[in-house]
């Protein structure tokens, strides 16, 4: 595609649009956005200040615990309340209060994906609980209020519009085809410029209508709906290629946001997380179209994320 040359681009299953504007890169800025936060009292999430009556699981290493789970004390939803069910934690991913998850080994992202797995296995036993999301906010930008390096788990009955929408068009793809449309998704972008990382577990790409810089999605290729059905060798390469992702967005000092969706009462989904950064602003077009402009296209994004 050439440089200055925009293209409109559609989402591989859901009906939304993205402008793809590599022009607009170099426009004229006078704003100079802050990406990191600074810790401004005693941190809650480091060993010597959590409170033990709110663990609801660890993995240990070290000299008690490499990756803990504790209630979130201020959910926005609860198992008491009928009015907004479910229930909300929060992963303490390493005692280290100035390791972000981008600077840990790859074996310890492993337990973070571990815990994941492990909480999920739990939380889909609750009654009523249809919807499952593991994510992280990194970076002020992202939403983290705390610098210690966390992420979060949120369960409830309510299945997320988007979500049910992206679950029945790739339905409708199945019964068409007869094949799933991630599984196709993924053979081809691992043929494209689009693509980051691929062994024999796992594949990584920047989609095809990236609505965010350096937009990266991460697939099990193995068709499997949630992260408690990974294996030991799926765990040691998702965390691989999450690790080579994180890393290269810490060196741009980018905000980002991760999440994976599970569905309880689906099981025919495909299992992935996606990786949001928060460098690019939403604006006027973004917040009154619904259409997102992104200038800075896929493939360079994933050449970035290869070198």
């Amino acid at each position: 595609m050439p440089t200055q040359t925009s293209e409109i681009r559609k989402a591989y299953l859901l009906n939304k649009y993205v402008i793809i504007t590599p022009g607009r890169a170099n426009r004229p800025r006078d704003v100079n956005e802050q990406t990191v936060i600074k810790r401004v009292g005693s941190c809650v999430f480091c060993p010597e200040n959590v409170n033990k009556k709110n663990v609801t699981d660890k993995i240990n290493g070290g000299k008690d615990w490499s990756v803990l789970s504790v209630k979130n004390i201020f959910p926005a939803v609860t198992l008491n309340n009928g009015k907004a069910f479910g229930t909300q934690e929060v992963i303490i991913e390493t005692p280290d209060h100035n390791k972000e998850l981008a600077e840990l080994p790859a074996s310890h992202i492993e337990k973070v994906l571990e815990m994941y797995a492990r909480r999920t296995t739990d939380l889909e036993k609750i009654k009523k609980i249809n919807y499952i999301l593991c994510f992280k906010n990194q970076g002020s930008k992202a939403g983290a209020s705390i610098v210690h390096s966390h992420s979060q788990v949120f369960a409830t009955e309510i299945l997320p519009p988007d979500v049910g929408e992206e679950l029945t068009l790739a339905r409708q793809y199945r019964d068409k085809h007869r094949t799933c449309a991630y599984c196709d998704i993924i053979k081809k972008e691992m043929k494209s410029p689009r693509k980051i990382f691929e062994d024999e577990y796992t594949a990584a790409f920047t989609p095809y209508a990236s609505e965010y810089h350096y937009e990266a999605w991460i697939f099990t290729k193995r068709h499997l709906d949630n992260i408690s059905k990974l294996n030991a060798s799926e765990i040691k390469s998702f965390a691989k290629a999450i690790k080579k992702i994180l890393l290269k967005l810490h060196k741009l000092n980018l905000s980002y946001n991760f999440f994976l969706h599970q569905v309880v009462s689906e099981k025919d989904q495909h299992f992935y997380l996606k990786i949001h950064p928060r460098d690019s602003v939403w604006a006027g077009v973004e917040l009154g179209s619904g259409l997102v402009i992104n200038s800075v296209p896929p493939e360079e994004a994933a050449k970035y994320y290869r070198s």
